[in-house]
């Protein structure tokens, strides 16, 4: 598929996605939210892909934020309708996708640039990155997922500081409250994101599933999480990967999963 706005590359089981709007320092405007909704869509379909990589090209921004022009004229029905549509074909499709993903945060993450990584399953950071939800400097609250998973991630308290003040965090201060997983120079980022992008294409696709699904399960309302994790348990076994992990370790061999 032709994009205008990302670029999409496969290296062995790893699909990158760079979002390449760097004049606007790698703003999410309509157009790039459906691409990048399209994009995560096939890399999910593919058997071959383990594991997904969103980044932003340049060096300044991962995503520094939504495209404002789009929207600063919209009434409370059209903005609405913006928020609900975002989370469908992206925001909340990220989340629930049973292939991982981890961003490669590289400079600014604001806004709808935040959203994305937080969204995503784990997040590394370069040291030059600056993490923040501004939004009710416009007049506005995060509107994809903002307020919700930055509470999850940080704790209600520190969600209520970030959002309120409207203050960037450094990628150190990210890492103490729990924001990303780790923090690495701007030259070794995406390196790093392969790195643990390979880890993950070791392990049995279809476990990896099941967690996702899992982990998440815990934190939707109405869901027993532990109820899914035991369902979800159980249809490990009926796995061929379960087969070939627990063969592989009767007979001090390394396992080759098949994903099925």
């Amino acid at each position: 598929m032709v994009y205008s706005n990302i670029l999409v590359e496969t290296e062995v089981s790893t699909q990158i996605i760079t979002i390449n709007r760097p004049d606007k320092l790698n703003a999410l405007n309509k157009e790039t939210i459906e691409e990048l909704g399209d994009a995560f869509s096939e890399a999910e379909s593919n058997i071959g892909i383990r594991a997904i990589i969103i980044t932003g090209s340049g060096e300044k921004a991962f995503v520094a934020g939504a495209d404002i022009s789009e929207f600063y004229q919209f009434s409370v029905d059209k903005g609405k309708e913006l928020s609900a549509k975002g989370h469908k074909i992206l925001f909340d499709l990220v989340e629930n996708l049973t292939t991982p993903v981890i961003a490669a945060v590289n400079g600014f993450a604001l806004g709808g640039g935040l959203e994305l990584a937080m969204c995503s399953h784990i997040r590394i950071a370069s040291d030059n990155a600056k993490l923040g939800l501004p939004e009710v400097t416009l007049g506005v609250i995060p509107g994809y997922g903002g307020t919700q998973r930055l509470a999850q991630l940080v704790g209600k308290g520190k969600a209520n500081e970030m959002i309120m003040t409207a203050a960037m965090i450094s990628s150190e201060e990210a890492e103490k409250w729990g924001l990303v997983n780790a923090v690495v120079s701007q030259s070794e980022l995406l390196e790093t994101a392969k790195m643990m992008a390979a880890k993950i294409a070791r392990n049995s696709p279809v476990a990896i599933a099941s967690a996702i699904r899992s982990i998440n399960a815990g934190y939707k309302d109405g869901v027993n999480g532990y109820q899914t994790e035991i369902e979800e348990f159980g249809i490990c076994f009926g796995t061929e990967d379960f087969n070939e992990g627990t063969s592989a370790f009767m007979e001090k061999r390394k396992a080759v999963f098949s994903g099925k």
